[in-house]
């Protein structure tokens, strides 16, 4: 059966790698629906429609599979992938699992340079969600909670949380003006700072918790819709989450 047909505008000079790139307008070709769940696509197609050599494309799409957001079949083609509900949770979990310690430590960590520091880091987030840019606020965002992990001094959980808010990010999972606002993400930061500027890792603790559990049960949510299952948040969400 033949390739779908796929309407692409060819990239613009980019002076970093087209990998990255190449991965951007694949999720922006899903997110306007330019790009289907479900329908064939291949290697080829793709690197014509957006001006650029197969090699930096095939790379961008063996990222993109690495997060489970598309599948390789025979012949160069790929299908792209809906992220699934279980999928999402089991992520939260793990942030769960490391961040919650993180914080509670950060909180009784003797480090003058970090009230500062986190709250700067807001106002930057602040700032990205007055203007509406959905992406600088996502990369303060990430700046913050790499600012809280970092003081609890555990290298390994800093770069495995990294790791699943990229994976996150290249799955299309966001709450931003579609659940809540970025002024609403921005506002559920500010009880977990005033914690660990108090030096309170119970209430530190229970604000991550708040803030993540919140984050992980909303986009729980939109990928049940997206699947239109019948299967409902506390369905997933406890039987990965005790």
């Amino acid at each position: 059966m033949a390739d779908e047909a796929l309407e692409l505008e060819p990239l613009a000079p980019f002076a970093g790698r087209r990998m990255e790139q190449a991965i951007a307008a694949v999720r922006a070709a899903i997110d306007d629906g330019r790009m289907k769940p479900g329908v064939k696509y291949s290697v080829y197609q793709l690197a014509e429609g957006l001006g650029i050599s197969r090699t930096p494309v095939r790379d961008a799409l063996l990222r993109l599979e690495e997060v489970g957001l598309i599948k390789f079949e025979a012949r160069q083609g790929f299908r792209i992938l809906l992220p699934q509900p279980k999928e999402i949770a089991e992520i939260f979990a793990v942030r769960l699992a490391l961040e919650l310690p993180a914080v509670r430590k950060a909180a009784v960590t003797a480090n003058p340079a970090l009230p500062g520091a986190l709250q700067r880091q807001r106002r930057l987030m602040q700032d990205a969600a007055a203007v509406g840019d959905e992406n600088e606020f996502a990369h303060y965002d990430l700046g913050l909670h790499d600012l809280i992990l970092d003081a609890a001094d555990n290298g390994r959980a800093r770069a495995i949380v990294k790791t699943l808010r990229e994976t996150t990010r290249l799955l299309g999972a966001t709450t931003a003006e579609q659940t809540r606002t970025l002024a609403d993400i921005d506002n559920e930061h500010a009880p977990i700072i005033d914690a660990i500027m108090a030096g309170d890792p119970d209430e530190a603790e229970a604000a991550m918790r708040t803030h993540l559990e919140n984050t992980g049960r909303l986009l729980v949510t939109q990928a049940l819709r997206t699947a239109e299952s019948t299967q409902s948040v506390d369905e997933i969400w406890s039987a990965v989450i005790p």
